[in-house]
């Protein structure tokens, strides 16, 4: 049995976890999150690593260490918490959202600019391109053991070398120097930063393409779980390389746009402008072949973890047959269009995200310290209470009535971190008293 692997064959994996990992939403967010926070960048883009690249690597080891998959993690907690939630974090982040997104973010970004006037907002442009960019999904997906051949030797190289490009660029030659910052920015950067990074969903990913990177590792011949691990951990290093540089060039991409671009709406508007600043008529071609790469690699990701997950969960349904519904699924909810996705996946979001995390530190938690099902109930039964709350906010139900300010980081979003920490106190006592 071959417990080991080559460096070239670890960069490979690390380099699909990369193109993985980064989708068009995490081209997006950094420029964006540059133009507000000015010359506070550097404050709040670490903030955003820690939740954009950091959380994610802890969820790739979590998964590793379970030696299975999220299931695995959630059964901990309870059978029935194991079943349900894995099955919303699939979902959520699969057919419903997640994948159609990486066809309307692509369509949006890379089609959208170069369509005759009298087509832009109409139907038939969108219908062909999702029906063209799924087809292409499922054939990348068809085959799990060449996902890594696929995305590691080819899409990702391609992607690096547009985005260096875009970034070399950039940094030598500056568009204008850093403003003041805005908003939350003003104050409050880190943790403002902090909270952009929940935008790149890259925790919740990290749950589903950890079984994606182990399956890749176990046709390889590996079935040992701490050789699996050490390997995990040298991927996970090598996409959270990746992802670093990518997100700091495109802060300072942000934030050095303003005095030429003015601010804009959105990030896709930041990368169009400055894309366009950089490289005049060429700028959107590279945007948008790099935008193409980032949707098509998360979007291959995203269908093959699924397609590993519900064809084992329903065994009366092939992965081929599975796939090919989550394709043909996705590609119906991609026509709804971009901005009706973001609007009905936000509030989700933001009521499943600190679940996922509270999950994946007490699974650090426990392979360190072992803790009983308890510090796991009582723990997300209290992130659970805050992060709804959050996401009926973000739902636009109104909750001036519920004044939860004396919570401590309430107001700037992370109210559920006290509490997580406390239930897990409480349920840690209350275990050792059980066994005493």
């Amino acid at each position: 049995m071959i417990q080991n692997q080559s460096g070239k064959q670890t960069l490979v994996i690390g380099l699909m976890l990369f193109a993985l990992f980064f989708g068009a939403g995490n081209m997006i967010f950094p420029p964006a999150m540059g133009q507000q926070a000015g010359e506070h960048i550097w404050t709040a883009t670490l903030g955003f690593l820690l939740t954009g690249v950091g959380l994610p690597f802890l969820g790739i080891v979590a998964i590793a260490l379970s030696g299975n998959d999220i299931q695995t993690i959630g059964n901990k907690v309870h059978p029935t918490f194991g079943l349900i939630f894995p099955i919303i974090l699939y979902l959520t982040i699969g057919p419903f959202f997640g994948i159609p997104r990486t066809a309307t973010v692509a369509y949006e970004i890379s089609v959208t600019p170069f369509l005759p006037h009298q087509l832009v907002g109409q139907k038939t442009p969108l219908i062909i391109y999702t029906v063209l960019f799924f087809a292409i999904t499922y054939w990348l997906s068809l085959n799990p053991s060449k996902l890594v051949d696929r995305i590691g030797k080819i899409l990702t190289p391609a992607l690096l070398i547009i985005l260096v490009i875009l970034a070399g660029k950039a940094l030598l030659t500056p568009m204008g120097s850093f403003q003041e910052p805005q908003g939350d920015y003003v104050d409050g950067a880190f943790f403002k930063g902090f909270l952009e990074g929940y935008l790149t969903m890259d925790a919740l990913s990290a749950l589903v393409f950890g079984i994606v990177v182990i399956s890749s590792i176990k046709e390889q011949g590996i079935k040992d779980r701490l050789a699996i691990t050490k390997i995990c951990i040298k991927a996970g290093l090598i996409a959270s390389t990746g992802l670093i540089f990518v997100y700091v060039s495109l802060a300072f991409i942000g934030a050095s746009s303003v005095p030429t671009t003015g601010y804009l709406d959105n990030g896709g508007a930041i990368l169009s402008s400055t894309a366009s600043v950089l490289f005049g008529s060429l700028g959107k071609i590279v945007l948008g072949l790099a935008i193409t790469f980032a949707c098509l690699t998360t979007s291959v990701g995203l269908v093959s973890a699924c397609g590993n997950y519900l064809s084992k969960a329903i065994p009366r349904l092939s992965y081929k047959h599975v796939i090919l519904i989550l394709s043909i699924f996705s590609a119906c909810v991609a026509n709804f269009g971009l901005t009706q996705l973001i609007s009905v996946s936000v509030p989700v979001l933001i009521a499943i995200y600190p679940l996922a995390i509270v999950l994946i530190l007490l699974s650090f938690l426990d392979y360190c310290l072992p803790i009983k099902s308890t510090v796991y109930i009582i723990s997300l039964a209290a992130t659970s209470i805050f992060s709804i709350i959050d996401g009926l906010k973000a739902a636009g139900v109104n909750m001036e009535g519920l004044n939860l300010d004396f919570i401590p980081l309430f107001s700037i979003g992370i109210g559920w971190l006290v509490p997580a920490i406390v239930g897990a106190v409480i349920g840690y006592l209350i275990s050792i008293f059980k066994t005493s």
